[in-house]
């Protein structure tokens, strides 16, 4: 279930969030974190293979939030 695009982009190739409708998962496509943030994130532990570092944009926090709400609800149904 798309929840939305980064409102300030043009709708293609853009921050986007996502509720996975059968594991409820959230799903988000982002910009790739730069050099010194993945570094800053290497501190706390490593980055498997099958993972990635991305930055979204605070003005999504709406979405987010919304998106959240959803996989919460519908993580206690199944």
């Amino acid at each position: 279930m798309l929840f939305g695009k980064d409102p300030n982009t043009n709708g293609d190739n853009c921050p986007t969030v996502w509720v996975d409708e059968l594991s409820a998962d959230l799903v988000m496509q982002g910009w790739k974190a730069d050099q010194d943030t993945e570094s800053e994130c290497l501190t706390v532990g490593s980055i498997p293979d099958s993972e990635a570092v991305i930055r979204m944009p605070a003005r999504m926090v709406p979405l987010i939030r919304k998106a959240c709400d959803e996989a919460e609800q519908r993580s206690a149904v199944q």
